[in-house]
Order: structure tokens, then sequence, then C-alpha cells
């Protein structure tokens, strides 16, 4: 993860090899992983754990963007999805990397402890509007806590909760005119009342976080809307663990604010092919992730 970037690029690797200083750990060791074919298991085991993942996601963003610099390319507005947000506050100036580093490390120690008090599962919904999914999660809700916790694009929305319900809401899917739906391979119910635990912990941490006036809008995940307030940004931030990410509305919302191009930073092109199936395949889209990727742009 990102090893490309390190080798190929001096911004990038001045980035990840800052954010080893920051957390006073091998963070980039972890991206990279080893060269043992006998332990890619254990490796991508390691990466995965939340705590890990989330300061490597936001690494990855941050070194492509330092990259990114060097063309003068500035975003007019800026949405990140989940995780992300703390990625396009830091890419909006709204924060700075170290303290975005540091505080993604804690949310990601607070959300798998989260998940280890009260273990929870999620699970992808495919092919169900909206109001169809909230009312299956009710439905199932007989059964413990369950709800959306991303709508990702039109008819693909993830469900969080209790193990029991979300169970239930899977098996109901079907009948309830879903065309698949499915358990996805996570450490807890993100984006639901059971991440409470890391609810306390975080807000006593963004107390202390100095928040900028972003250099553009920030798209929230909590409300698909634009601001520029750091104190709305900091109180979202707390609601964003057990709320719902908003993502197929903030990209209907920034194209009708204007956005014609969405260029996607950090690892992978997921949110590539969510802002197409939401607002269409004639959407511009550009990923970032790679050396190969910025010689494109």
């Amino acid at each position: 993860m990102a090893q490309d970037l390190f080798e190929q690029n001096d911004a990038a690797r001045a980035v990840l090899e800052r954010a080893n200083t920051v957390l006073e750990m091998d963070l980039t060791g972890i991206m990279f992983g080893s060269l043992d074919p006998a332990r890619a298991e254990e490796d991508l085991a390691t990466l995965t754990r939340t705590e890990n993942t989330q300061p490597a996601l936001f690494v990855h963003s941050m070194a492509v963007m330092s990259a990114l610099s060097r063309h003068a390319s500035t975003p007019d507005m800026v949405a990140g999805h989940s995780l992300g947000e703390y990625s396009a506050l830091a890419a909006a100036g709204a924060i700075s990397f170290e303290e975005g580093l540091r505080i993604v490390r804690l949310r990601g120690e607070l959300m798998a402890q989260a998940g280890a008090i009260r273990p929870g599962a999620m699970a992808a919904i495919l092919g169900m509007e909206d109001a169809d999914v909230e009312e299956l999660c009710r439905e199932a809700s007989s059964d413990g806590i369950v709800q959306p916790a991303n709508f990702n694009s039109p008819g693909q929305i993830v469900i969080s909760g209790d193990v029991e319900a979300v169970d239930r809401a899977v098996a109901l899917a079907p009948e309830r005119g879903a065309k698949r739906a499915l358990k996805l391979p996570v450490s807890g119910a993100f984006h639901s009342p059971l991440m409470d635990f890391a609810r306390d912990g975080l807000a006593q941490a963004l107390d202390t976080l100095p928040i900028r006036v972003p250099s553009c809008p920030v798209y929230l995940n909590v409300t698909a809307a634009p601001t520029t307030d750091p104190e709305e940004i900091r109180r979202r931030l707390v609601e964003q663990l057990m709320a719902p990410v908003r993502w197929a509305q903030t990209l209907t919302a920034m194209q009708a604010d204007g956005a014609t191009r969405f260029v996607e930073v950090g690892a992978g092109k997921v949110l590539s092919g969510l802002v197409k199936r939401t607002l269409g395949r004639d959407a511009e889209t550009l990923s970032l992730s790679s050396p190969a990727d910025l010689e494109t742009l």
C-alpha cells in the first residue's frame, strides 16, 4: 500500500516518513508488508485491523495530495467517505497532517475497542430503495439494533448493528425486494449506536483539535451539506461515529452546487464507481492512487 509512491515520488515519501515519526511506529512497514509470501496473510490481517487501516488510509491520501500539490491543483469543494472525511478536511487545510493523523489513529483504536466490547456486524443490501431499507431495518430491529450505515449509491446501502438484527435483515431482504444481501468482513458495527463506547474519547480529543476555516466548502457525511464552520465540523465528526454516511446525497448536492469533475484521492477506485452509479456514467471521474495516476493527471 503506497509503496510505489514512496519509491517514486519525493513529496509522497516525505509524508509517509513523517507519519512514522508522528505515530512513533513503523506504519509504512505495515502498509508495505513484508517480502515473504508466507507472511502475506498475516501482513494483510495486521493492515486490516481498524486501528491500522484508518491511519494507513489517511496517510495514503495525504501522500497523494502532497504529490498533487506539485501540479498546483486545488479543489473547489471536498468530501470524504467515513474516515475519508478527515482526509478531506486536511486537503482543505481545516486540520494539519499531524493533527489529523493522531486523531484518526485514536479513532481507529477507539472503534476497535468498541467493536470488542459490543460485537456487531454490517451487511450490504443491493437493489432496494432507501426508504425500503429503512423499513427493513425497522422490521429486523425486533432482534436488536440495526440501521443504515452507508448510503453509498442508489441501490447500494450498507446496514450496521447487532449481529442477530443484521442477520435477520439479511434473511428478510430478498423477500422485501433486494437483489442481493451479504454480510461484510468487518470488525465492528460502524456508524451505528454500537460505537457509543468510542464517542466520549473521540469527543474529548476533538475538543482540543485545532480546526481552521477550510479553504473550500466541506460536504459532511452526517448532513450531506457544505460547511466552512469549524465548530459544526467538530460537532459532526463526533456524530459521524454513530450516524449514516450520506454519500449518495453528498454527491448529488455537490453536483447541484456545480461540481463537474470528481477526483478521488487515495487508495482504490471505489468512490469513482459510486460517483458514476449515483450521477450517471457521464460524470467525469479520475482516481489518483499511484505515480502512474498522477502522470495521467
